[in-house]
C-alpha cells in the first residue's frame, strides 16, 4: 500500500441547523474519527476542511462544523461529497487487523485454493461490510457477498489474498427459475 494513497473517511449527508452545521456519515471506528486525522479534503484534492466534531448522532452520524462552511447553504451544497485523508496519517492497523480499503485488489480463493475472482470493492449499504467480486471464472458480471466470517473465512493480506466460501457466492443456475403460474 502506497503512503500517497487516501481513504475515505466519511461523506456529508446535508445541513444541519442554521449556522452552517454539516450532517456527516462516518466511515471510521468511531464516530469522532472523521475529524481525528486533520483537515480531510474532496475526493478530487481541490477543497479541504477542518472538522470540529459539534454533536455525535446514533447509527454512525455526526454533526460537524468548519470554518470552511460559512452556511446552511453551503453545507446544503456538499451534500454528497466524500472526505479523504492520507493514508500515512492514520495510525497502522493491529496484527490480524486491518482496512477496508486494503481488501480492494485482493485475489480471492476458495477454500481449495482454486481462483475465485478479485474484490474490485467494499461497500456498506447500512446493514454490514459487501465485498463486491469481479473476474470469477466461468461467472459474468460481479458477485456483492456479505463480508462476514461464514463468507469470507480468512484474509491473508501479505499474500495478497482472501478465502471466499464456494457457497456464498451465486454461480449462476443453468436452469432458468420455475414459473408461478
Amino acid at each position: 500500500m502506497s503512503s500517497g494513497q487516501r481513504v475515505c473517511l466519511g461523506a456529508f449527508a446535508g445541513a444541519h441547523g442554521v449556522k452552517g452545521h454539516a450532517k456527516i456519515k462516518t466511515f471510521t471506528e468511531t464516530p469522532e474519527g472523521v475529524a481525528a486525522y486533520g483537515p480531510v479534503t474532496t475526493e478530487d484534492g481541490a477543497r479541504s476542511f477542518t472538522l470540529k466534531i459539534v454533536k455525535i448522532l446514533t447509527d454512525g452520524f455526526v454533526i460537524a462544523s468548519a470554518p470552511e462552511i460559512k452556511s446552511r447553504e453551503d453545507a446544503q451544497a456538499l451534500k454528497g461529497v466524500s472526505l479523504y485523508v492520507n493514508r500515512d496519517v492514520l495510525p497502522a492497523p493491529e496484527e490480524d487487523e486491518f482496512y477496508l480499503d486494503d481488501l480492494v485488489g485482493l485475489k480471492a480463493v476458495d477454500e481449495n485454493g482454486a481462483p475465485m475472482g478479485v474484490v474490485k470493492a467494499v461497500y456498506n449499504f447500512g446493514a454490514g461490510d459487501v465485498l463486491e467480486l469481479t473476474k470469477i471464472p466461468g461467472v459474468k458480471g460481479v458477485r456483492l457477498i456479505p463480508f462476514a466470517k461464514e463468507a469470507i473465512p480468512a484474509v491473508a493480506l501479505a499474500d495478497g489474498r482472501i478465502t471466499v466460501a464456494r457457497d456464498a457466492i451465486d454461480l449462476g443456475d443453468d436452469e432458468p427459475p420455475a414459473s408461478e403460474d
